[in-house]
């Protein structure tokens, strides 16, 4: 009889314990917020949040007289107080399990962005699958304030822009937090992160207007590759460094090029698939990378005079095309060895993987081994595709 009552208190003691969620917290209680801007001003770490209006990005109603997000801001000395000081002004509390799109300003990144990403790594309300990105000429604050036609919520603008050209054009990197966490973590490789850049005066991008227009006036446009060595941002790779690079990575998915044909004129080419292999190497007492690169490529569009039935055409144009890649290449190392002197390429993790030994000998010294490092680059490009029409209009008219 004791055993059933003891039992029996314990059930209505346990039953409303989990009979709910006790920490649930309802929609319109939270401020959703979708993007975060991290600036340094001073020795003052200034938070830009942007915050989804909910009534205004909803299908079945609408408001139509504010903006699909609102932006907040607030300065502290620390990135947690800084967020705290926000709620002065916010009337819902923050939440950020829905964050699409980081941007650090160049100020910060260039004086280091470590101790800034402290505060997320200890977060457990916040995913690591959003993207991160450097501001260009402009603060955080500034590229999140731009309101953008098409996507209402502009960090799904930013967002899906950064993921879509690193698939079809591949001059840029969707690193997410996650990786960029591995990469800081990393003995054998520095991080880069595509920067963004406001095209046009900021202060017009900032009204709903902008995102109304034909023809807006102000673009979100990414740009080149941050090179960062540790956590310190130290230079920028240009549009085709950037190709190189992600060449080299193996990252490029699609993309399309311009080569020229033997009697005058171009060829637009695109490239279908594109792999990479990065071997390291340790060949009479020195390391060696040995990169090797194979792109398949057909032809998208033909301003020249030029037969590709031929075999022989099409082995000249592949000749061409593999050469061209190869000094994009070469140009890319050159400007990361040479100039900035860091190893975003990930080639002393493949030192590491082929001989543990060697690399525990190295790893203390690669920074100063790694301008030096002797690299073989071997591409190979092969047409795939002709198109349905097997010449060029032009010649075709002539004839």
């Amino acid at each position: 009889m004791r055993r059933v009552m003891v039992i029996s208190c314990l059930f209505i003691v346990i039953v409303p314990l989990i009979s709910g969620c006790w920490s649930k917290r309802e929609l319109n209680e939270l401020a959703i917020v979708v993007a975060i801007g991290i600036d340094k001003v001073g020795e003052e770490y200034e938070v830009t949040v942007q915050v989804v209006d909910p009534s205004e990005v909803s299908a079945s109603k609408s408001s139509g007289g504010r903006t699909p997000v609102v932006m907040y801001h607030a300065k502290g000395e620390s990135m947690f107080e800084a967020i705290r000081k926000m709620t002065t002004v916010t009337p819902r509390k923050l939440y950020f399990a829905h964050i699409r799109m980081m941007i650090l300003g160049e100020e910060l990144a260039v004086q280091g962005i470590g101790q800034t990403l402290d505060f997320f790594t200890r977060d457990q309300e916040l995913r690591a699958d959003f993207y991160v990105a450097v501001a260009d000429q402009s603060s955080a604050k500034e590229v999140l304030s731009i309101l953008t036609p098409l996507e209402k919520i502009p960090a799904n603008k930013m967002f899906n822009s950064l993921k879509s050209s690193s698939e079809f054009w591949a001059p840029t990197v969707p690193t997410r937090f996650d990786e960029l966490l591995k990469d800081l973590e990393s003995k054998g490789r520095n991080t880069v992160l595509t920067t963004i850049r406001i095209e046009g005066d900021p202060k017009q991008g900032t009204g709903k207007e902008n995102a109304e227009k034909i023809n807006n006036s102000v673009h979100l446009r990414y740009s080149d590759i941050a090179v960062f060595k540790n956590e310190k941002m130290v230079g920028l790779l240009n549009e085709e460094e950037s190709k190189g690079y992600n060449y080299i990575r193996n990252k490029v998915k699609s993309t399309a090029g311009i080569i020229a044909c033997p009697k005058g004129g171009i060829i637009t080419t695109e490239v279908k698939d594109s792999k990479t292999k990065v071997k390291g190497k340790m060949a009479k007492g020195k390391p060696r990378i040995d990169v090797t690169i194979r792109s398949d490529t057909s032809i998208a569009e033909v301003d020249c005079d030029i037969n590709l039935q031929k075999t022989e055409t099409i082995a000249e144009l592949d000749k061409i095309a593999s050469e061209k890649l190869k000094g994009i290449i070469e140009k890319s190392l050159d400007t990361i060895q040479h100039k900035y002197k860091v190893d975003i390429f990930g080639f002393g993790e493949a030192i590491h993987r082929a001989d543990p030994k060697a690399w525990y000998k190295l790893e203390k010294e690669w920074e100063e081994i790694f301008p030096e490092l002797e690299v073989k680059l071997k591409v190979d490009v092969k047409t795939k595709g002709l198109g349905t029409v097997m010449n060029s209009l032009p010649k075709k008219q002539k004839e």
